[in-house]
């Protein structure tokens, strides 16, 4: 596939940091997410093990179906530390739009229980309504915001955490959530509603800000956000239920923002756009690119993976060091 020069455009960090005119919200905004946490993020969930995986050195490992919020059976993978009373936090670990086949264990330290759920439709084991493919599964449902795939992705993030909780009472008070690309941006929409959520961090995270998403062409599924809505124009205003510059703004945990300087599958005004709608304490730690392939691009993910592990890791005492305060 052809790049246009535009797709590789690598803004100045001057600019970037720069903070944009607020996206307009819904007037109805928080009352929408306020019901969909209500109808599915609470209460008990459903689950099972399925099959078990090897072993780490520290954790057990298996693949467990739970009951989605989309009325049908998810995947996900949890990883339990073989000492129950070495314990100390939970992490809820969302994906990019290539999905997950797996949990990725090199992100679970020692003391740390992890669930990292599939979104509905991206998992091949488990039959969805929704499709897998990015350009088909970011359009499932986009004509209302009740139907849209987001939606439910944002819901599953409840309910794998609630399903965490239960295999591993313990890690109440101290869950945490990381999210990348699709992951960052659905958990930027799912982190306001839930209270159970110590500390996140979204790396490059997308859905921000559509208006900078839906003006440039890309490489990912944006793409065919933009193209469907320059069609179907009456699907512009649902878009902004699922804004996570908009779900931002009502984080209260201290959260890190990694943005990418430079992307062709997400914006890098709308990954900034999210850090910069957060009120709350905030950690900026800027990567200079997303979405890329290649020795640079492999050493910044795993710079990234660090300065993640090290956040999640502060002592309460130290995080105020690392914070910014937004007023």
């Amino acid at each position: 596939m052809q790049q246009h020069p535009e797709e590789l455009t690598e803004y100045s960090l001057t600019a970037l940091l720069t903070p944009p005119e607020p996206p307009a919200e819904p007037v109805d905004f928080d009352e929408f997410w306020q019901q969909t946490f209500n109808e599915f993020g609470t209460g008990t969930v459903g689950w099972e093990v399925v099959r078990d995986f090897p072993a780490t050195e520290t954790h057990q490992v298996a693949e467990v179906r739970f009951a989605s919020s989309a009325d049908e059976l998810a995947t996900a993978y949890l990883m339990i530390p073989h000492a129950s009373d070495a314990v100390r936090r939970g992490l809820v670990v969302g994906h990019g739009y290539g999905g997950r086949a797996g949990p990725d264990l090199d992100q679970v330290p020692a003391d740390t229980a992890a669930i990292f759920p599939c979104a509905p439709g991206t998992n091949a084991h488990t039959p969805s309504r929704f499709p897998a493919l990015p350009d088909e599964h970011v359009l499932a449902g986009i004509a209302h915001r009740g139907t849209y795939s987001h939606r439910f992705a944002a819901a599953d993030i409840w309910r794998a955490a609630t399903v965490l909780l239960d295999a591993v009472p313990a890690v109440s008070g101290a869950l945490d959530l990381s999210g990348s690309s699709f992951g960052g941006g659905i958990g930027a929409m799912a982190l306001p509603w839930d209270s159970r959520f110590r500390r996140a961090a979204l790396d490059v995270p997308s859905f921000g800000d559509h208006r900078v998403r839906l003006s440039r062409r890309c490489t990912g599924s944006g793409e065919a956000v933009r193209q469907h809505v320059r069609r179907h124009p009456e699907v512009r205003s649902v878009l902004d239920y699922f804004d996570a510059a908009i779900a931002a703004r009502r984080i209260r945990i201290p959260v890190q923002v990694s943005p990418a300087i430079l992307d062709p599958a997400v914006d890098p005004r709308g990954q900034f756009a999210v850090y910069h709608a957060l009120r709350c304490p905030k950690r900026l730690r800027a990567r200079a690119n997303g979405h890329l392939d290649g020795p640079i691009a492999d050493r910044t993910v795993q710079l990234m993976l660090q300065d993640t592990a090290d956040f999640f890791a502060l002592p309460e005492g130290r995080l105020q060091s690392v914070l910014t305060t937004s007023e």
